[in-house]
């Protein structure tokens, strides 16, 4: 049984140190794919799901000074940047910024257009309400990433390596 113990704590350092070491990077890759894909759609009339909220939404914003068919192509513009520059790790700051700029404009909706964000006030959501609330994944997302910025990381368990050390 003790060999059994050993066994999976060997496993499970390597898996956790492998997820510390690659975590974040992975996160930050994968939340610039999806920004870089969404800004994409943005550009092709008719392919995002989110096209009428988004311009709507900032015809609002900027009290109707910036028209939808303007709108839409800087919001593509605007996703993609933040997709490139999160998928090669360039200008993270600023990119962060972009990222929650972009996020604040997102969940404004909710406040503009709540007839189209539920079904049932306030927890009945419709799918547009849906794409809104996933996007409390990105923010996390992004404020991990933001964690990094600085040389921060992950680690998988420190007070594991000190022991390790002291036994041998």
């Amino acid at each position: 049984m003790q060999r059994s113990i050993e066994f999976y704590d060997r496993v499970d350092v390597q898996i956790t140190t492998w997820l510390a070491k690659y975590g974040v990077q992975i996160l930050r890759i994968s939340l610039g794919i999806i920004f870089f894909w969404f800004g994409i759609l943005k550009f092709f009339p008719g392919l995002s799901p989110a096209q009428d909220l988004a311009t709507g939404t900032i015809e609002i914003l900027t009290f109707g000074l910036i028209t939808p068919s303007v709108s839409i192509i800087l919001l593509a513009i605007w996703e993609c940047v933040i997709g490139i520059g999160l998928i090669f790790g360039i200008f993270l700051r600023g990119t962060l910024l972009l990222l929650i700029l972009q996020m604040i404009g997102t969940v404004t909706p909710i406040a503009f257009f709540p007839e189209l964000v539920f079904t049932q006030f306030p927890y009945g959501l419709t799918l547009e309400g849906q794409y809104i609330i996933k996007n409390l994944v990105l923010i996390s997302a992004g404020m991990i990433i933001g964690a990094t910025v600085r040389n921060g990381r992950i680690v998988s368990d420190p007070e594991y390596k000190v022991l390790q050390k002291s036994i041998k």
